[in-house]
């Protein structure tokens, strides 16, 4: 069974300072990774900000959580994060999905392509940018990209390439992940609402989350057990009444009953020794291992990540 290892998702700063600040912050408190999304809003792009927050720590890993394929061209993406890599001495972790906010799309001129569509150009991206890593002289002829006889540089420091995680929660996309990916990153989030932004949280309930295991499982096979599997966290409450907490929670998320939102590996609701077992419960039944949270939750989470070092 995998150690625990713990990511805080940080999406925007101030000014340098604060950025440094926060990334220095995660790693005195124990978390593994630093990670930051990739929407066309009000956040920080993602790259750029990685290399500050390398730069402002020692030993605290940097990722994308995720990457939206759909905005970046797969041979300039591995010229990127090889730099990245590089710069980083060897810190960085890829973690790229298929694209699902339609509104960005829209504002940035963008096709909004069936979500079918989108995984398939993300399988495509992945053989490019992972044979690019390799150091392969790549030509690749597919139905979104071509590429003829292009070898990357710098090669990265992490070999044979900088770990790949792809997340999501459709179908397919976990399958490509379950075949691809270093890191498979299950979000729980399904059909998109009204608003073309927010999701409906479908994929919550914990038998929906072990159909999505298995189906991971099954599409993996033998490189099952070489996988890690990551939750991103929607919520941390800490408290000592939980139902309470739960019935809270409810109002925002009807499609969901209470004991689903108690028990759900995306949320981590109770006292601190309690959330700590519940992660322990959650990797025995699920396989979760590495669980990612939001940044307002990072010193909520601080005494359970230190009372599961080297668990």
């Amino acid at each position: 069974m995998r150690a625990f290892r713990f990511g805080v998702q940080v999406v925007d700063a101030p000014s340098r300072s604060a950025w440094a600040a926060t990334a220095r912050k995660a790693e005195d408190l124990g978390f593994d990774v630093l990670s930051v999304p990739d929407h066309l809003v009000d956040i920080l792009p993602p790259l750029l900000p990685l290399l500050a927050a390398a730069e402002a720590t020692t030993t605290l890993r940097v990722g994308t959580l995720v990457l939206n394929n759909d905005f970046r061209h797969p041979v300039v993406l591995a010229r990127e994060v090889a730099a990245l890599d590089l710069l980083t001495d060897g810190r960085v972790e890829l973690g790229i999905g298929a694209g699902h906010a339609r509104p960005e799309y829209e504002e940035a001129g963008f096709p909004f392509d069936p979500a079918s569509t989108r995984v398939e150009r993300l399988g495509e991206s992945l053989s490019i940018v992972k044979g690019l890593l390799r150091g392969d002289e790549v030509t690749f002829a597919g139905r979104h990209y071509q590429v003829k006889g292009h070898r990357s540089h710098p090669p990265p420091v992490q070999r044979p390439h900088p770990p790949i995680l792809v997340g999501g929660n459709g179908p397919s996309l976990l399958r490509l992940a379950a075949r691809e990916a270093d890191i498979v990153g299950f979000s729980g989030t399904g059909r998109t609402k009204a608003d073309g932004q927010n999701h409906e949280a479908t994929g919550f309930p914990p038998s929906a989350v072990e159909g999505r295991v298995a189906l991971v499982r099954e599409a993996a096979g033998a490189r099952f057990g070489d996988l890690e599997l990551n939750a991103l966290v929607q919520a941390v409450i800490v408290t000592d009444d939980r139902a309470a907490a739960a019935e809270r929670l409810r109002r925002r998320l009807p499609e969901l009953s209470e004991d689903e939102i108690l028990s759900t590996p995306y949320m981590l609701i109770g006292s601190e020794g309690h959330m700590a077992e519940q992660l322990h419960e959650r990797r025995e039944r699920f396989g979760f291992s590495y669980f990612s949270i939001r940044e307002g939750a990072m010193e909520a989470m601080a005494p359970v990540i230190a009372a599961l070092a080297g668990q």
